[in-house]
């Protein structure tokens, strides 16, 4: 039966590659990559460079377009949907070219089980019923685990808790626990936050190219606004991450 490995490969550093994952893309027949086009192709460099840095057999790349997300409409969730059932398609498809005991590999920034919407796709080509496979998980390293590591912090309290969420909610809700780590954020909701509230941030984690800033909100937010606006003019994209700390 057709295998699928989804491997995390961490947030950026070459050596965030856990052995689990090496073992894993050496079993990998087929890798298929979702092409998010030219602004974003150091990304997918970066996944091809682990390839060649650590497969020691011969493997096929297959880049497929990745479907565009309606960001114009009001349903963002709906759009999600959308844009999740025709990744499931495109999916699907290359599954039914794999060879019936062929391994294919999806390989996962951070860890395929935080804000990634690969297994939830997955999971709609198995409730089809088209094509016959097993997947297997390999977790990796987060962009949390990242951030908290190289502003040398923890991310909760003593006996304190976290919530770790989305721009998009912290604008809207507000800060709801303690400590707070938010990902996903295209609009600084930081700025939302009382200035007193502690943030440490993180941009292109693991990478060369990795920013880091920290203080409070409203020593550093405006700094932090500025660097980031910067930095995704200058590339074309931005991947970044905080953490907020209420006194």
């Amino acid at each position: 039966m057709r295998q699928l490995l989804v491997i995390g490969i961490g947030a950026g550093d070459p050596e965030h590659l856990t052995l689990q994952a090496v073992r894993a893309m050496n079993e990998v027949d087929a890798f298929f990559h979702m092409h998010k086009g030219e602004q974003k192709d150091q990304l997918a460099q970066l996944r091809r460079d682990l390839c060649d840095a650590h497969i020691t057999g011969s493997y096929t790349w297959i880049d497929v377009p990745d479907p565009e997300r309606d960001r114009t409409g009001p349903g963002y969730e709906d759009a999600v949907a959308d844009w999740h059932e025709a990744r499931a398609g495109l999916y699907e498809g290359l599954l039914l070219d794999l060879p019936e005991d062929g391994v294919a590999g999806i390989l996962v920034w951070g860890d395929p089980a935080l804000y990634d919407s690969t297994l939830r796709v997955l999971d709609k080509i198995v409730a089809r019923g088209k094509v016959e496979f097993t997947h297997r998980v390999i977790p990796g390293i987060t962009a949390p685990q990242v951030l908290a590591a190289q502003h040398a912090i923890t991310w909760n309290r003593i006996g304190g808790a976290v919530q770790v969420t989305t721009g998009r909610r912290l604008a809207a809700e507000g800060l709801v626990a303690d400590d707070t780590i938010v990902m996903l954020d295209a609009h600084s909701s930081f700025t939302t936050v009382p200035e007193d509230t502690e943030i440490y941030w993180g941009a292109y984690l693991g990478t060369p190219d990795e920013i880091l800033l920290s203080g409070t909100v409203g020593s550093v937010g405006a700094e932090i606004s500025r660097v980031r606006a910067a930095a995704r003019e200058d590339k074309g994209w931005i991947m970044d991450t905080y953490l907020l700390r209420r006194p």
